[in-house]
């Protein structure tokens, strides 16, 4: 940084140098792999890559981003970044050499090289969760994202995605996220079976979110609602208060039979208009929502 709070005077202003083509390259999962670093794009993301980045160094931890490319411009609207870019390589970049960085046509004045941040299973497990939303051979980076990003939302405590399943790092994934990617742990390559496995041997109950379940969600809400406000009420199938791992399937095919088999129950979301189903992201928001409400209750 400069006496002004600026990375320099002069922006990198050359799109085909070699420093825009490495960055560029991130879009791409080889690359991403060898590094171990992907792309934020965009001031939501990268503000929160940052404020996990300081407050990972506050605690003695390594940072989270690596580098950070904005635009004049950028700067002049938020100019919070300047302060949350400390400990970073921070350049000021044109908006031609953002463009020919990003995976976007228009990556908002502003991207950020972060270090992967997903966990371990054990590591979340041994967190005592109460609230787990499993990705299962989901592999549209959009639906991940969203998926996540209610997650995070309903106050769930990690995201599984099983190895079958999208690569979260890809730039679609981590712009569809609204940076609730870097709110909640994340795990990568999980294997569904060993996933139910150490569920069950900790007390996490598994749903499998199913349009042909025999469990029908409003009912499961309903009769938690019914056992707060008497304290006591019917044995129901299944306690939507307990700690749960909430199953989701591919967004064609749904669950397969493997996988339900490894469920504890199968829950419908109730369709109550015309419409043939509900779309992945949706259906996931209502089954993690309702057990937020249930278990905050």
């Amino acid at each position: 940084m400069n006496k002004t709070g600026r990375p320099q005077d002069s922006p990198l202003s050359n799109p085909r140098a070699d420093r825009v083509r490495d960055v560029a390259k991130l879009a791409g999962r080889p690359a991403r792999l060898k590094r171990g670093h992907f792309l934020a794009e965009g001031p939501q993301s990268v503000r929160e890559a940052l404020r996990l980045h300081q407050e990972r160094l506050a605690a003695g931890s390594p940072g989270v981003v690596t580098d950070v490319y904005a635009s004049e411009a950028c700067l002049d609207r938020f100019p919070e970044f300047e302060e949350l870019a400390d400990g970073t390589n921070a350049w000021l970049a044109t908006d031609e050499v953002l463009a020919a960085m990003a995976d976007t046509v228009n990556p908002q004045g502003i991207i950020a090289v972060c270090r992967f941040v997903d966990v371990s299973l054990e590591s979340v497990l041994d967190a005592g969760p109460r609230l787990i939303a499993v990705l299962c051979q989901v592999r549209d980076p959009g639906n991940a994202g969203t998926v996540l990003r209610a997650a995070d939302s309903a106050g769930a405590d990690a995201v599984v995605l099983t190895g079958s399943s999208v690569d979260i790092y890809n730039p679609k994934a981590v712009r569809s996220t609204a940076g609730s990617l870097f709110h909640l742990p994340v795990v990568l390559g999980a294997e569904v079976a060993d996933l139910a496995e150490a569920c069950k041997a900790r007390g996490i109950g598994i749903l499998a979110a199913d349009g042909y379940g025999s469990l029908n969600l409003d009912a499961l809400q309903d009769e938690s609602a019914r056992r707060r406000l008497t304290g006591s009420g019917p044995d129901s199938a299944y306690d939507l208060g307990g700690p749960t791992a909430w199953l989701f399937g591919n967004e064609a095919q749904g669950l397969s039979a493997a996988e339900l088999e490894l469920a504890d129950h199968r829950v419908a979301v109730p369709v109550y208009g015309g419409a043939e189903s509900l779309n992945l992201g949706t259906a996931a928001t209502v089954c993690l929502y309702a057990s937020a409400r249930s278990q905050r209750n």
